[in-house]
């Protein structure tokens, strides 16, 4: 699946998987040595993640119900818990670096191909 940000109207994103049940939230990316640039994970219902065990940092995007970006936590190191808030209802795992023409606010879409 591919991630569009409307708001920009690029591709941010050509690969996405999804984690949509208990087991793949919970393993999420631990274990994996590392992400591509146009790779990610889209874990729901998730308003917040841990980075346990993670080999490379992450950007972290939390994500509404209507896919517009409430929060982005930039560069996160291995063994940290981070929390979206109260709306967020997808978080979104990227490559540290990855999010760096993200905005607060912008809306993505999912495209299945």
């Amino acid at each position: 699946m591919q991630l569009f940000n409307l708001t920009t109207g690029k591709v941010l994103l050509e690969n996405v998987v999804l984690a949509d049940n208990f087991w793949q939230r919970l393993l999420g990316l631990m274990g994996k040595k590392a992400l591509g640039k146009d790779m990610g994970l889209l874990l729901f219902p998730c308003s917040a993640v841990h980075t346990c065990f993670m080999r490379f940092p992450l950007d972290l995007v939390f994500l509404a119900r209507d896919l517009s970006i409430v929060k982005i936590a930039k560069d996160v190191p291995s063994f940290r818990s981070v929390h979206g808030g109260k709306d967020v209802y997808y978080t979104l795992e990227l490559t540290a670096g990855a999010a760096a023409e993200l905005s607060l606010g912008d809306k993505l879409q999912i495209e299945r191909m």
